[in-house]
């Protein structure tokens, strides 16, 4: 072997020990963040509010410190919750963002891999099973399919299948059930699926990653003002379609994301993992790894969700740096900033002396207007006109007004000491027999004094513009006098 063979072979070992991934597994508190990660997230909470993250950490070190882990000075880190994720945040193991004005942290691409490393070489044993050297030689054969040109090839594969799925109809039609594999060769498919399932975040969480990686990329090149923006957004939609296009996470996300627009799909995948938890074989599966087969079509969604939201996140900001881009404004502001940086320089010498402001100075503007609605000084409202100059239409205001008090007063007096109302209000003349006279009427006979009665009167009143109203109340018998009602 050669030198430079091994520095080359050398050079990307510690390329990859220096990543967020491995520093994370290898890090001098990496059991705890490890352990930490997994209580914080999991596949139905992919991301947690700030300060639940910073509580839910706190409690997790008072109750390991409790227990005496912090008795070794490798086993825990020092400090509140919050100093902890504020330094996996610098570190790469955490995103802090703003989610629906919340401020959230969620796991970077690279701690979900770490922790899908974890997951399984911790979680079982990790074996050559049947089922994962069958999903290879599967993966195989199908690219070897649709890679082959020959059309007589293709058919002779395609007819041997059939001639395989025939003989298992046959034999099934004949003996009258199907004979399904046994528990443990079921057990490796499931585990099979499990460690399929577990590389599915991280994958959704790189091309989320790379799209916001991109969305900084692009605001960058826009306040730079170094290119045309139209060549800048011509450059960030063909980076996006190749993210989608060109490598392994963005392929993932593409198929995904025909799973998940298939609501049908998305059913029956979920319809067949609570299947085959109800199967035999699914009692040699640990609590965790349940769970994790419960969640596959959920981790499908949160994943597809995921990514879509970075890529809105993505154009709304990118739209808002377009809109309010001013090349012209921005150069001024940068003037002024290197302005006060200098300024500030020029008062960094030890023998500086710089005289304190005491107040700010004030400027006599005088008075302002208050109103630039109109441009005209304001003037004086024009003189009223006199009253004798003013038309009243008397007869139509007192027809639509309030009740003829002096007319019905008049009325009653003329009536004998005791008088039914419905059959007074019967002969009232028209002009004050409307509906608002009737109140009147009653408001009058109220205050002279009234009998109610068992039983029900009707009257019908005439409105000015001719109608009429029906209306019914009590029997009232009224006194024409309040002095008749004292005594």
């Amino acid at each position: 072997m050669t030198g430079s063979r091994a520095e080359a072979a050398y050079a990307r070992a510690v390329t990859a020990f220096g990543t967020p991934t491995l520093d994370l597994l290898h890090g001098r508190f990496a059991p705890f963040v490890v352990a930490s990660l997994t209580l914080l997230f999991n596949a139905d909470r992919a991301s947690v509010a700030v300060a639940d993250a910073h509580a839910e950490l706190a409690e997790v070190l008072d109750e390991l410190r409790a227990a005496g882990y912090d008795e070794d000075d490798r086993k825990l880190p020092s400090g509140s919750g919050r100093d902890v994720c504020r330094n996996w945040v610098r570190l790469g193991w955490l995103i802090q963002q703003i989610d629906d004005d919340v401020e959230v942290y969620r796991l970077s691409a690279h701690a979900v891999a770490a922790l899908e490393i974890s997951g399984r070489t911790g979680g079982g044993r990790t074996r050559v099973s049947n089922s994962r050297v069958r999903t290879l030689l599967d993966a195989v054969d199908h690219l070897s399919v649709s890679a082959e040109v020959d059309p007589v090839r293709r058919l002779s594969r395609l007819h041997a299948e059939r001639e395989l799925l025939d003989a298992e109809i046959a034999r099934i039609e004949e003996s009258g059930h199907a004979d399904p594999a046994d528990d443990e060769e079921l057990l490796e498919e499931a585990e099979n699926v499990l460690h399929l399932a577990r590389e599915l975040p991280a994958d959704f969480t790189r091309v989320a990653e790379s799209l916001r990686a991109m969305q900084r990329d692009v605001v960058a090149h826009l306040r730079r003002d170094e290119r045309p923006t139209s060549e800048v957004l011509r450059e960030y939609l063909q980076r996006a379609q190749d993210v989608m296009q060109s490598t392994p996470e963005g392929r993932a996300f593409a198929g995904a994301l025909r799973l998940i627009g298939d609501p049908d799909r998305i059913d029956a995948l979920t319809e067949q993992l609570r299947g085959l938890l109800d199967q035999p074989f699914a009692r040699m599966l640990d609590s965790t790894q349940r769970a994790e087969l419960d969640a596959i079509a959920r981790r499908v969604e949160l994943g597809v969700e995921e990514v879509l939201a970075a890529q809105r996140r993505a154009s709304h900001v990118i739209t808002g740096q377009v809109k309010t881009h001013d090349p012209l404004r921005d150069r001024q502001i940068d003037d002024l900033l290197r302005d006060v940086i200098a300024g500030l320089h020029g008062w960094s010498g030890p023998a500086t002396v710089v005289d304190p402001v005491r107040s700010m100075p004030l400027i006599d503007l005088g008075h302002l207007r208050q109103t630039t609605s109109d441009i005209r000084p304001p003037r004086a409202p024009a003189p009223l006109t006199d009253a004798d100059d003013v038309d009243f239409l008397d007869h139509d205001t007192r027809a639509w007004g309030g009740p003829r008090y002096a007319e019905l007063e008049a009325y009653v007096a003329g009536l004998g000491p005791d008088f039914d109302l419905a059959e007074a209000f019967r002969e009232v003349p028209d002009a004050s027999r409307r509906p608002v006279d009737l109140l009147g009427l009653l408001e009058i006979a109220h205050r002279n004094g009234l009998t109610d009665g068992d039983g029900i009167s009707t009257v019908e009143a005439l409105r000015p513009d001719g109608t009429t109203r029906r209306f019914a109340f009590g029997t009232v018998t009224a006194r024409s006098t309040k002095e008749d009602a004292d005594e």
